[in-house]
C-alpha cells in the first residue's frame, strides 16, 4: 500500500508470518541435525543403536555417563525394531548396535563386516501367557499363538527347540512382533503368549493380565538375548575408542547390579517407560539377571548358528571372524562406585 510520501508501506500479513515461520523452522531443524550428527569441537560422537530391554542397559547408562565428557559422547539411539537397526548399521547410520544375537550372524553372512565385542546382561527374558488360558507347561501352548521379537531371535530358536524336545513340531503358531507391541496384543486377545526380554513381559505380569510360564534360564542356561556388534572399520580406525566403549559397557553392568534403583531411573527416562515398571522388572527377577558374563565366546555363537541351520533359518553355520574377544578381555572392572566411574 503506498504511503502519503509515495513510498510503499510494509504491511504484516499471514503470508509474511508463514514465510518467517518456515525460515525459523528450517534453521531449528538444520541446527538440530548438525547437533545430532556432527562432532562439536574435539568431542567424538559414537552412535549406538539399541532396543529398550534390560539386556541393553549399558546403552542408556553410557549415554548418560558421557553427557559431560569432553572427548567422546556415546549417543544412544532407540529403535523400534531390530530389522531397522540392522539396516542403520549396514548403512553406517550407527557405529555400534545392541542387537538380537542371531541377527549378528545373518548380517555377517550377508557381507556386513561386523564383530561381536561384548555380551549384555543375561537371563532377562520371559515367556508369559494370557491369564484366562491357564497354561502350565509347554504342551499347553499347542494350537496357541506365541509372539517372538523376530524369526532371527534366540526366543524363536528356544521355542523351536522346545517343540522338538517335546514332540510338538509345528504345533505352536509362532509370530513375529516388535516387543513394544506385545503387551497390548496379549491384553486384546490377539496373542495367547509372548516370549521377550524384560521389561516387556512384566508389563502384563504386573497388571495381573498374564501368568509366568518360565524364565529363559530354565530352558536355556546363559541365554544371550542381545549382544553388541561394531563395524570392523571402526576397530581399524580407532581401537582405543572401541576399548573405551567396551570398558564402559562392562562397568555399566557392574554399577547397575550394585545400584538397580538408580539404574532403573536413568533407563526409564531413555525408554519412555514408568520408573516403577523398570524397577519392578529388576527386582521381580530376584537377582536372576547376570551382569558379569560379558565375554563373547565362539562356542556360544556357534551353538546359535547351528540351531539356525537346524531350523532352516540360514543355509550354513559359518561364523568365521565374527567373534572378537580382545576388548572384553581387557575391560577394567575395578573401582566402579558411581555413575561417573563408568568411563574411567
Amino acid at each position: 500500500m503506498p504511503s502519503n510520501n509515495g513510498k510503499k508501506k510494509f504491511t504484516w500479513s499471514r503470508t509474511w508470518s508463514f514465510v518467517l515461520g518456515s525460515v525459523v523452522w528450517g534453521v531449528l531443524i538444520s541446527g538440530l541435525h548438525w547437533w545430532l550428527n556432527f562432532d562439536h569441537g574435539h568431542q567424538q560422537i559414537v552412535k549406538m543403536g539399541y532396543m529398550p530391554v534390560i539386556t541393553n542397559m549399558a546403552a542408556p547408562l553410557l549415554d548418560y555417563a558421557s553427557t559431560n565428557e569432553s572427548d567422546v559422547r556415546f549417543k544412544a539411539l532407540k529403535f523400534s525394531s531390530f530389522a531397522e537397526m540392522g539396516e542403520a548399521l549396514r548403512n553406517d547410520k550407527i557405529q555400534v548396535a545392541f542387537i538380537i544375537a542371531p541377527l549378528s550372524i545373518v548380517l555377517r553372512q550377508q557381507g556386513v563386516d561386523v564383530k561381536i565385542v561384548y555380551i549384555g546382561n543375561r537371563h532377562e527374558s520371559t515367556l508369559v501367557t494370557r491369564k484366562d488360558l491357564n497354561v502350565h507347561d509347554i504342551q499347553g501352548l499347542a494350537g496357541k499363538t506365541v509372539a517372538v521379537p523376530m524369526r532371527f531371535s534366540g526366543h524363536n530358536l528356544s521355542l523351536l527347540r522346545l517343540m522338538e524336545e517335546n514332540n510338538m513340531r509345528g504345533e505352536i503358531n509362532i509370530v513375529e512382533l516388535n516387543p513394544p507391541d506385545m503387551a497390548s496384543a496379549l491384553v486384546t486377545g490377539a496373542l495367547d503368549a509372548y516370549y521377550v526380554g524384560e521389561p516387556f513381559a512384566v508389563q502384563t505380569l504386573k497388571t495381573g493380565k498374564a501368568n509366568l510360564l518360565f524364565n529363559v534360564e530354565e530352558v536355556w542356561k546363559s541365554f544371550i538375548c542381545n549382544l553388541v556388534i561394531v563395524k570392523q572399520s571402526l576397530i581399524e580406525q580407532d581401537p582405543d575408542l572401541v576399548q573405551k566403549f567396551v570398558n564402559g559397557a562392562v562397568r555399566s553392568g557392574i554399577w547397575a547390579e550394585r545400584h538397580p534403583d538408580e539404574a532403573a531411573e536413568i533407563a526409564a527416562r531413555y525408554w519412555s517407560q514408568p520408573v516403577d515398571l523398570v524397577k519392578y522388572a529388576l527386582h521381580a527377577s530376584g537377582g536372576r539377571t547376570i551382569y558379569d558374563q560379558y565375554l563373547p565366546k565362539m562356542e556360544e555363537i556357534q551353538e546359535i548358528a547351528d540351531l539356525m541351520v537346524r531350523y532352516k533359518l540360514i543355509d550354513n553355520n559359518k561364523i568365521d571372524g565374527l567373534v572378537d574377544q580382545q576388548f572384553a578381555k581387557k575391560a577394567k572392572t575395578d573401582h566402579v562406585e558411581t555413575i561417573d566411574d563408568l568411563l574411567q
